[in-house]
């Protein structure tokens, strides 16, 4: 088995992903899964691979990786200024590689997370049906220098492919988060509902796969704690300090907060895009 694909500078944190693990939180297990699905499935798409093909999912580089094969590769998401060979390649497209190529990925320019997927099938290990990687404590566990991932590469020639325009998001424009009103939704008082949906919130530094945190204007709980229950992908939360955590692929399975909302996933990908200092602000879905 020579296909592989090897890595030479994983940067921050590289994850093997795909779409995630189903019906596992019963079992404590996070869901998991690329971040930002939809830039994860355009990059399988644009290989023709089937439905939860892995990827890597690059988040903020640099990254560099020596292709071991001949075939196809494609790049989705973040601007990472990608070079084969020290040449350009196209964002949001699909490319030919050849045994000894390499691909460089700078510092995100625009976004966070990129998805680097090949034209074969993947010979990795699963968990419960996903290849991410888990550490003893649950914790992703996130790819290493040297580490040779292994594949069957798809031998066809293929034209290359880009994304269709209208397909690409722009991560640096405004960004409104549609709250779906659920769990605590009809505890919380009139006026700090309203206070979610009034306020301009910056994402913090300390937001991770886990949840984003937001700085703005604070939401207030007015009961004691909750009997931990289930959180779905997007849940919104609120501490007692009153600043929101969307939360996000790896949370936790439980939690005892109150939550105000769920926001949807497709907006939870392009959350996930958005760097700390950005704005994004809520509204309300319209559920009639």
């Amino acid at each position: 088995m020579n296909d592989a694909l090897r890595i030479i500078k994983p940067g921050p944190y590289t994850l093997l992903v795909d779409s995630g693990r189903r019906l596992c939180q019963h079992f404590g297990l996070a869901a998991g899964g690329a971040a930002d699905i939809h830039s994860y499935e355009w990059c399988n798409r644009l290989l023709g691979n089937p439905p939860n093909t892995p990827a890597l999912e690059i988040a903020a580089g640099p990254f560099a990786a020596e292709f071991l094969f001949q075939g196809h590769a494609a790049l989705c998401g973040a601007e990472h200024s990608a070079k084969l060979n020290g040449k350009p390649v196209h964002n949001w497209s699909s490319f030919s590689v050849t045994p000894g190529d390499t691909l460089q990925l700078g510092y995100a320019q625009s976004g966070v997370r990129s998805y680097l997927s090949v034209g074969g099938v993947w010979n990795v290990d699963t968990l419960f049906d996903s290849c991410q990687r888990v550490n003893d404590d649950g914790s992703a566990r996130p790819i290493k220098a040297g580490e040779h991932i292994h594949f069957s590469a798809l031998k066809q020639l293929k034209l290359n492919k880009m994304t269709p325009w209208n397909q690409i998001p722009d991560d640096d424009s405004a960004l409104c988060l549609p709250v779906r009103p659920s769990y605590q939704f009809h505890r919380f008082p009139e006026d700090q509902r309203q206070a979610l949906i009034d306020g301009h919130y910056t994402i913090s530094p300390q937001s991770n796969r886990m949840g984003y945190r937001l700085q703005g204007p604070v939401v207030h709980w007015p009961a004691t704690g909750i009997e931990s229950e289930g959180i779905a992908l997007g849940a919104v939360q609120i501490p007692p300090d009153g600043q929101p955590i969307v939360l996000l692929n790896d949370r936790q399975t439980i939690g005892g907060y109150p939550k105000i909302g769920c926001v949807e996933a497709s907006t939870c990908s392009r959350l996930t895009q958005r760097r700390p200092g950005q704005k994004v602000s809520f509204c309300w879905l319209d559920t009639d």
